[in-house]
């Protein structure tokens, strides 16, 4: 994505290497400052309560009408933890504590890095938002594996089920191209 106005003073910018950097960036013209995009982060939880895992079904796009865990852009301020859990509670209404990193996918396609955590649900309280038109707890064979939005989700919620027999929750990571 390219930047075509200085966000430090409004004027144009060009697309060139900068001294002593390797990519080419968005340059003012004017002030010279260098522009930078970076991938974005998605930070996301797998909340449990009784075995059961919790997800949503999204009422937002992409992928509206899909079930998927609840997950989100990372903001500025908050640590990854801080985000997996605001994003939980935006989506499902539902507080977690947050156990431990699970699963990082790198999807360069996109530009975006995947960070979920293992968590717990805090109590029994959960439910639809303006981002989730469903939120319910679902059972191992319960699983829409066919209705699942991303296939980050979809990998993350096959490996958790699969570390979950051993007792034994690696953290991995992974690249989907």
């Amino acid at each position: 994505m390219d930047i075509k106005f200085c966000t430090s003073c409004g004027s144009l910018t060009e697309k060139k290497i900068p001294p002593d950097d390797d990519h080419a960036r968005s340059v003012c013209k004017k002030c010279g400052q260098v522009h930078y995009t970076n991938p974005k982060m998605v930070v996301g939880c797998i909340p449990e309560l009784e075995g059961k895992i919790l997800l949503c079904k999204r009422n937002i796009e992409p992928q509206k009408g899909k079930w998927t865990l609840p997950a989100g852009y990372l903001e500025n301020g908050e640590s990854v933890q801080e985000g997996a859990a605001r994003e939980t509670l935006e989506e499902t209404n539902a507080t977690v504590q947050i156990i431990e990193p699970y699963r990082l996918f790198n999807i360069v396609f996109v530009d975006q890095i995947y960070f979920m955590f293992r968590s717990t649900l805090t109590s029994k309280t959960f439910g639809p938002t303006s981002e989730s038109i469903e939120v319910r707890l679902f059972d191992e064979k319960e699983i829409p594996w066919e209705e699942i939005a991303f296939e980050s989700i979809k990998q993350t919620l096959l490996h958790y089920f699969e570390d979950r027999k051993n007792g034994i929750y690696p953290f991995k990571i992974f690249d989907l191209r």
